[in-house]
């Protein structure tokens, strides 16, 4: 129905998809090659030898034939497109190459091409009831995993080794792979918002890990901070609950309806009262889905406009400061029409390891 809408809004005949992570969205197909084109009422995917079994499994159940095609994917395409007399065609301009649209024009020359621009990650924006109970696992999955994982992790450990003990205990709770490079950031090391785990000893101070993995396609996003030692300092506190607190009332004002720039400012300005506005620099949170970070932005920057019921969001306000170390706190939330739903369950006390 979504491609079907598409269609007639922007008066194509036909639409051609070949960005993976659409394809997977619109015909369920996980495999690494495989292109999906719909011609009026008709869907069709093109894939090789490889995937022919796979992708009837998975591609015909969402309504489309599957044409195996070993040689040239173009060629199948061109005489779909002479067959049904294709006129107008909806490409994925943000993620087709300058090479692969010369290679679109010169081989059907006649076309007149219309840029689906962000359509398609739009479209990705209000999750299903099944995107949601797989987001929910994948974050259980990573949850299950840290908590395996935090007993492990002491003093003349290297931050590498955290990754990757987080990485096989997420693996193991049957997740696909991480959603990023894990960040793992110790004491000063900590103030770096992107710190990707090093060869840095852990030492006693602020312990940072933000973290995900990958289940069934869908990604959770989780942060959290610990102290590493036994006391924390008045400063290491006075901070880390400015970001708890920030962290808490902006996920207080989640519902449909309600400004993605009203939600960050909510945090941005009680971390400025406290002051240490200059030390929150980057937006609070952003969508998640089969990308880590997907529509909407939930930032002073972002141009999305407000929240809508079906979006999961992240909230992850956060303090670095140079020299001493930083804090985030980061959490899932499912938008819904009247509140909001918080996915992620790991608690957000200080806590000492």
């Amino acid at each position: 129905m979504k491609l079907e809408r598409l269609m007639k809004e922007k008066q194509m005949d036909a639409i051609l998809i070949t960005n993976l992570l659409n394809v997977r969205y619109f015909t369920s197909f996980t495999g690494t090659t495989g292109t999906a084109i719909i011609i009026g009422k008709r869907k069709f995917f093109i894939t090789d030898f490889r995937y022919v079994e796979q992708g009837k499994k998975q591609v015909e159940k969402m309504g489309f034939e599957l044409i195996c095609e070993n040689v040239s994917t173009f060629k199948k395409i061109g005489e779909l497109l002479k067959e049904y007399d294709v006129k107008k065609i909806g490409i994925e301009n943000q993620s087709v190459t300058l090479d692969q649209f010369k290679t679109f024009e010169k081989n059907f020359p006649k076309l007149e091409y219309i840029y689906l621009d962000d359509a398609f990650t739009k479209e990705r924006e209000i999750k299903s009831e099944e995107e949601i109970k797989i987001i929910k696992e994948s974050i259980k999955i990573a949850e299950k995993a840290l908590e395996a994982t935090l007993p492990k992790i002491k003093v003349g450990m290297k931050e590498k080794d955290v990754a990757a003990e987080l990485e096989y205990q997420m693996r193991k709770q049957g997740a696909d792979k991480p959603s990023f490079d894990l960040i793992v950031a110790s004491n000063e090391r900590s103030a770096l918002p992107h710190g990707v785990a090093s060869d840095k000893l852990i030492e006693e101070g602020f312990l940072t890990i933000d973290y995900g993995c990958f289940y069934k396609g869908y990604a959770s996003d989780i942060t959290r901070t610990f102290y590493v030692g036994k006391n924390p300092s008045e400063k290491h506190i006075e901070i880390y609950n400015i970001v708890k607190e920030a962290n808490e009332k902006a996920i207080k004002a989640i519902k449909e309806g309600v400004s993605v720039h009203e939600l960050d400012s909510i945090a941005r300005d009680f971390i400025k009262e406290k002051g240490y506005g200059d030390y929150f620099g980057h937006g609070l949170g952003h969508g998640i889905g089969l990308q880590i970070h997907e529509y909407p932005g939930v930032s002073f920057k972002s141009e999305d406009k407000v929240l809508k019921a079906g979006m999961v969001i992240t909230i992850e306000p956060g303090i670095y400061l140079p020299n001493f170390g930083g804090v985030r706190i980061e959490d899932d939330i499912l938008v819904t029409k009247d509140s909001y739903e918080i996915l992620t369950s790991l608690k957000k006390d200080l806590k000492t390891i």
